[in-house]
């Protein structure tokens, strides 16, 4: 089977959470041959403040070294820097399975909703809508003011999938990090990699 290749982004917006369980359930999983993650500038301090990571300095390094996100060393995450604007996953003759920001900030949304390719998240971004592939933007943000609406609007308009970090509780979650991976579990059905410890809805008989 044909490998899928993903780019993950995670921008600064709470829920770090949400990013954290999704590298993980994808390097878990033996479909996913690559995936290159691209962390703003802004959701440092995000990720260094709700996964418990210590100092201003070199956060980046921090999180990458630590089992604060991955759980242990990667074997198919590659790192690439927002402000490498030339990297592999801004091309799209770069072969690629889809693309997933989680979470995605009312910031980010507006850039890829109004075109401005002016980082690498936003660059893939664009570059996953012009080619037809699958965008995923999982925003975080509440309540939502006209201009969160119209750029979600123009977003899908565009051909991006907008999948607010909304939480499912008919599972009956014990805490935030089964909560997490439950919705992980939703957006990465959603793309084409349904996950063994989903939990799936069954009606009464």
């Amino acid at each position: 089977m044909e490998h899928v290749n993903l780019t993950v982004a995670m921008t600064g917006a709470s829920g770090a959470i949400f990013g954290r369980e999704l590298l993980r359930a994808l390097e878990a999983d033996e479909r996913v041959g690559r995936v290159h993650f691209v962390a703003s500038e802004n959701s440092l301090r995000v990720l260094a403040e709700e996964l418990g990571v210590n100092g201003r300095n070199d956060l980046l390094e921090k999180l990458l070294q630590s089992d604060h996100l991955h759980g242990a060393a990667p074997r198919k995450t590659l790192h690439c820097s927002d402000a490498d604007i030339g990297a592999a996953i801004a091309s799209g003759s770069h072969p690629s399975s889809g693309m997933i920001v989680l979470p995605c900030s009312m910031g980010t949304l507006a850039a890829i909703a109004h075109g401005l390719a002016n980082s690498l998240i936003t660059r893939t971004a664009d570059v996953t809508l012009k080619e037809r592939r699958p965008l995923l933007l999982c925003v975080r943000e509440t309540p939502f003011n006209r201009i969160h609406l119209r750029n979600m609007t123009l977003a899908a308009e565009a051909g991006a999938v907008i999948f607010p970090c909304i939480p499912a509780f008919y599972n009956k979650p014990v805490d935030s990090t089964e909560m997490a991976t439950q919705f992980v579990c939703r957006v990465l059905a959603h793309i084409g990699l349904p996950q063994p410890g989903a939990y799936v809805w069954k009606a009464e008989e």
